[in-house]
C-alpha cells in the first residue's frame, strides 16, 4: 500500500512531521504486505486554499525540492510551489513514482468543521484526490494550549486506515481531534457537518465619509470588519449547535469523523424537473429554433 502524505501549512509543518512519523512506523511496523509513505506537500501555507490549483495552464511546470525533516530519513519528501490539491494531482499522476492508494492530508493546525470544510486547503486536498479516484483521510487538530497532542491525531489517524482502504473508491473521510493525551480522549463519534463558519458576520466601516449620504462610490475605501463564528482553529462558541453537529463533538472531547462528498452531478427529482422546464422555454426565449431538451 502507498501513502500520499500532503496538507496545506506547508512541508515544515509540525502536523505533517507527526503524521509522517505515525504513517512510516505504521509502514515499519508491516509484516504481510509492502508500505510506503511519499510526501508531496507544498512549500508554503497554503491555508483557507480548498481545491485551488492556480493558473496552471500559464506555467511552464512547478518548482519542487527534496527534503529533509529529522528523523524521518526513510520517507521521501517533496516540497512543491503548488496549492495542496495541486500537489496531490501530481503525486496521483506519476510525478513521484506509481499513484498511491490512499491520500492523507494534514495534520491541519485547528479544526475544519462546519462550512470551513469548503474553504479548506486540508480537506481540499483529498476531496481532489477523490475526484481522481482515491480514497483519503482529511486530519485536523484543535488549537489551544501548549504543547498540542499532535500524537494523538495521528494515533487516530492511522486506525482509521484499514476501515478507509477498505472502503469503495473515492470515500473521503473528515477527521478533527481534540488537543488532549490520548489517553483523555472520549472516544470517536461520527458527526454532521454543521452550521459553524469562519466568518459569523461582516460590516464595512468606510474611511473619511460621515454617513452613507456622502459616499461616493467609485472613491469609497475602508475596511471590513469580521466578527468570528466557531469554525476557527481554536474552535469558538457551540451553545447554538446541535449535540451531532462536528464542532459539538470535538467540543465534547471526541474525535469527530465525517464522509464526504465531492463535487458531483445533483440528480435530485426536483432540480432535474425544474432543469427541463427551463430548457424547454429557453429556445423560445432566446429566439433559437426548437427545444434544448
Amino acid at each position: 500500500m502507498r501513502i500520499l502524505v500532503t496538507n496545506d501549512d506547508g512541508v515544515h509543518a509540525p502536523g505533517l512531521f507527526a503524521i509522517t512519523s505515525a504513517l512510516a512506523a505504521w509502514a515499519r511496523a508491516a509484516s504481510d504486505e509492502a508500505r510506503e509513505v511519499v510526501v508531496v506537500a507544498p512549500l508554503a501555507n497554503h491555508s483557507g486554499a480548498a481545491a485551488a490549483v492556480g493558473t496552471v495552464y500559464e506555467r511552464e511546470g512547478i518548482a519542487y525540492r527534496a527534503v529533509r525533516l529529522d528523523g524521518l530519513d526513510d520517507v521521501v519528501i517533496y516540497g512543491l510551489d503548488a496549492s495542496p490539491a495541486l500537489s496531490t494531482i501530481v503525486g496521483i499522476r506519476g510525478a513521484f513514482g506509481p499513484p498511491p492508494d490512499l491520500v492523507v492530508s494534514g495534520i491541519n493546525h485547528g479544526v475544519n468543521v462546519g462550512r470551513s470544510v469548503l474553504h479548506s486547503g486540508t480537506v481540499g486536498a483529498v476531496l481532489t484526490g477523490a475526484q481522481l479516484g482515491v480514497s483519503g483521510l482529511a486530519v485536523s487538530l484543535r488549537t489551544g494550549q501548549e504543547p498540542l497532542h499532535w500524537e494523538t491525531a495521528a494515533a487516530v489517524a492511522v486506525g482509521l486506515l484499514p476501515a478507509l482502504a477498505e472502503a469503495p473508491a473515492r470515500t473521503v473521510l473528515n477527521l478533527n481531534v481534540p488537543s488532549v493525551p490520548l489517553a483523555e480522549l472520549r472516544g470517536i463519534r461520527r458527526g454532521r457537518v454543521g452550521p459553524a463558519g469562519i466568518i459569523r458576520s461582516a460590516s464595512a466601516d468606510p474611511i473619511g465619509a460621515a454617513s452613507t449620504a456622502e459616499r461616493s462610490g467609485g472613491d469609497e475605501v475602508g475596511e471590513v470588519h469580521l466578527r468570528l463564528g466557531s469554525a476557527v482553529p481554536a474552535l469558538g462558541d457551540v451553545t447554538d449547535e446541535e449535540p451531532e453537529d462536528d464542532a459539538s463533538v470535538v467540543a465534547a472531547g471526541f474525535a469527530s469523523v465525517t464522509p464526504l462528498l465531492g463535487i458531483r452531478e445533483d440528480t435530485g427529482t426536483a432540480v432535474d424537473e425544474l432543469l427541463r422546464s427551463a430548457l424547454a422555454d429557453l429556445p423560445g426565449v432566446l429566439g433559437l429554433p426548437g427545444p434544448s431538451v
